[in-house]
């Protein structure tokens, strides 16, 4: 099932899951379309690139709520998991707390950057995660 957005039942099973004052990272698979879905602009680029312009536009607003990516990078090949469910790229991002995160993806100015990660994603996986050590 492809999924691009969390719903607000994802997202209330968020905030009673994760302690509130704990850092945490967030776990994004990512497969991109092969070209943008910009309907409202018809603008003519890749998924990978409608993501770049996500990732200069949303960097700032991060940094701001105290969040930082800790790794990027191309995912080459599924070694356990479905055949069907493969993916372009994966990345973590630490989060100070659950407000940050809450804060990012609620902001104003956030709204602006999110229209082109939707253009962008074919699929993703946001997958919250919280160290054992």
């Amino acid at each position: 099932m492809e999924t691009i957005e969390a719903s607000k039942e994802q997202l209330q099973q968020l905030t009673e899951q994760l302690p509130a004052d704990t850092p945490f990272v967030m776990l994004n698979l990512l497969r991109f379309r092969q070209r943008a879905d910009y309907r409202s602009t018809g603008d003519e680029v890749s998924g990978e690139e409608a993501y770049r312009r996500y990732s200069r536009a949303a960097a700032p607003l991060l940094q701001a709520v105290g969040g930082e990516v800790i790794w990027y990078g191309d995912a080459r090949a599924t070694v356990i998991g479905p055949q069907d469910e493969c993916w372009d790229q994966v990345l973590m991002v630490r989060y100070p707390d659950l407000q940050a995160f809450m804060s990012l993806i609620t902001g104003s100015d956030y709204a602006a950057a999110v229209k082109h990660r939707m253009a962008a994603l074919q699929d993703s996986r946001l997958i919250a995660t919280l160290p054992k050590f």
